[in-house]
């Protein structure tokens, strides 16, 4: 099993909606232009949020964003044959922890001695 992010389209960019904590924080992003911007804005959120996962980026078309409408957040269980298992309500106030577990648990099978 394995866990990923992807770092899609900057959701509060300076250049956009910039909200008041991203300024307080000094999370300053402007809107990417090239793949090597976004891959930066990537790498800096993986650096500031401390993640541990493995992170991919999106490409300039959003492609991702588009197949599985990630913006502004969203959580996705796919199962063995790449279908979607679980996909979350748009988040952060839309996750379910319990329910992505239940997904998860059963993507995975019965646990290995």
């Amino acid at each position: 099993m394995a866990f990923y992010v992807v770092y899609i389209e900057e959701a509060h960019p300076t250049d956009g909606w910039q909200m008041p904590s991203n300024v307080e924080q000094h999370v300053l992003v402007a809107s990417a232009h090239t793949f090597d911007q976004r891959d930066a804005a990537a790498n800096t959120c993986v650096v500031k949020l401390g993640l541990k996962i493995p992170a991919l980026v999106d490409d300039m078309q959003d492609s991702t964003e588009r197949a599985y409408t990630g913006w502004p957040d969203r959580l996705y269980v796919i199962d063995r044959t790449g279908g979607v298992a679980f996909k979350s309500k748009a988040g952060p106030f839309g996750f379910d922890p319990k329910e992505m577990a239940k997904a998860i648990a059963s993507v995975a099978g019965p646990a290995q001695p």
